[in-house]
């Protein structure tokens, strides 16, 4: 209590050690290598991770390599038949509600989730239970029961789920679809990630008994955990994975697509009256978005961290607030962009990365009648990239991105996603104080160096909305190919 007090030490800085006060010890952690990630490859080709962490719960789930972009040879939309089917009547279980009543029992909570490139089965319960999640998820993936009712009340689901796609305020989700089909027209992660609406009365047991076939074969899974013992989680594996007849017969897969993404780069516009999307006492106001992309790089390149943070400095995340994009007001979306043009709504960076390709974009929202003046900055904000970096700003983003990251990792799904993504992608998994390394070495040339690349590409739009006075695409992609980035160019293209 007597340090407690202003006049105490008068003297001392805020920054200085009070004098005469004990030195603090903190704890630490017994050994790194105690809380690394450990890897055991099965006999049939399973991969199984884990990753020790203190707590009475567990987050175990199996992560197939498999998802929309996969579904060239096949109907699309199957990845999403498949999200929504997924911990309903398997071999063991009779209803959905059976799955739910022997989770809850553990205190247990299950999830799944298809994107471009990977279906994810969660279950989160307590890590006394693992036997019984492990077997749950063994039965939920590979003995399904896909009966003629469950698939009927997924189309419906599915059904509502496109409607409601197309009539929600927020049009982000509708945007990046639109972008990945411009970007990468017509194969691998331009493929749609939604069930197309004349597809959903043909997706019936047996196509997806032939997808399965292919693509849920154990060399393809990973079954990664976190908050459990590597050995028990092993043990579980060869227990319930190990020789296990799925339903859909075990002949090897025939038609696993192997296709490298194919940037084309192009544009999707999509007219539609956006005047009455949010009705009410505070309505939004008519908007007209569009998104711009370049193809940037794979998560397995070495120039994956340097677009990480210039993500971060233009204003990267999928949050938004009063604080700017990303929750970030030193970004320049927010200081060059909302800070100096007050009739723009939104302006946010994106950075989607897969394991053959990438693709950094900004979503902008404006007026109708304003489009062309959003476009134009828009596209001088990506020229800009390519120019000087101050050493302020780039420090600040791989603070940011640190931050991020590690605040994102004290969360154990979390972990357990991304314990489960490296693994199916690269048999390993780079440990947080390893990506923060890799953060603190990126240099201001190294962001010039990856953005010059990516200028020299075509852009992908993607415009929503009243597009009248939308400039054409030729305009856009000769505003971009400015390999000197000097901008008087750019400002004849639009005037």
């Amino acid at each position: 209590r007597s340090y407690s007090g202003g006049g105490a030490y008068p003297s001392v800085s805020l920054t200085c050690p009070l004098p005469g006060v004990p030195k603090a010890v903190f704890a630490a952690a017994e050994s790194r290598e105690r809380f690394e990630t450990r890897v055991t490859v099965l006999e049939n080709g399973l991969r199984v991770a884990s990753q020790n962490k203190f707590g009475q719960f567990c987050t175990v789930g199996i992560l197939v390599n498999s998802g929309s972009r996969h579904e060239a040879k096949f109907l699309s939309g199957i990845s999403h038949f498949l999200e929504k089917l997924a911990f309903s009547s398997t071999a063991q279980f009779g209803s959905k509600d059976e799955i739910l009543l022997t989770l809850e029992k553990h205190g247990g909570i299950c999830d799944c989730q298809a994107s471009r490139d990977t279906i994810m089965y969660a279950v989160s319960a307590d890590a006394r239970g693992l036997d019984t999640v492990v077997n749950l998820l063994a039965d939920v993936t590979l003995q399904p029961r896909l009966s003629d009712e469950e698939i009927e009340m997924t189309r419906m689901a599915i059904r509502f789920e496109l409607e409601d796609l197309n009539m929600r305020p927020d049009p982000e989700p509708l945007l990046t679809e639109m972008i990945h089909a411009a970007a990468f027209r017509d194969n691998t992660v331009g493929l749609n990630r939604f069930c197309p609406v004349e597809n959903t009365d043909k997706i019936d047991r047996d196509v997806l008994h032939s997808y399965l076939s292919s693509y849920y074969t154990p060399d393809r899974m990973v079954l990664a955990g976190v908050g459990i013992e590597h050995e028990h989680l092993v043990e579980c594996a060869r227990k319930y994975l190990l020789g296990v007849e799925p339903v859909w017969g075990s002949g090897q897969g025939r038609a696993v697509d192997r296709s490298v993404a194919q940037y084309t780069g192009g544009i999707i516009k999509v007219e539609k009256d956006m005047s009455d999307v949010s009705l009410g006492p505070t309505p939004i106001p008519e908007l007209t978005h569009i998104m711009i992309g370049l193809e940037s790089c794979s998560f397995l390149e070495d120039d994956f961290i340097p677009f990480a943070v210039l993500n971060m400095m233009m204003g990267g995340g999928g949050s938004f607030s009063a604080g700017g994009p990303g929750k970030g007001m030193f970004t320049r979306l927010y200081l060059n962009v909302l800070n100096r043009h007050h009739w723009m709504y939104n302006a946010t960076s994106y950075h989607h990365s897969y394991e053959d390709t990438g693709l950094l974009c900004i979503h902008a929202s404006a007026d109708p009648k304003q489009v062309r003046e959003m476009v134009e900055i828009i596209t001088r904000e990506f020229i800009l990239m390519a120019g000087a970096v101050g050493e302020v700003e780039l420090e600040r983003a791989k603070t940011q991105l640190k931050s991020m990251l590690m605040m994102n990792l004290e969360s154990r799904p979390v972990i357990f996603e991304d314990v489960g993504r490296q693994v199916l992608a690269t048999n390993t998994r780079k440990l947080p104080h390893e990506l923060c390394d890799l953060i603190s070495q990126v240099k201001a040339s190294d962001i010039k160096r990856v953005v010059t690349k990516m200028l020299h590409k075509k852009p992908a739009v993607a415009a929503l909305g009243d597009l009248t006075d939308l400039p054409t695409y030729e305009h856009i992609q000769a505003a971009l190919s400015s390999k000197d980035g000097r901008l008087p160019r750019l400002y004849r293209l639009f005037r």
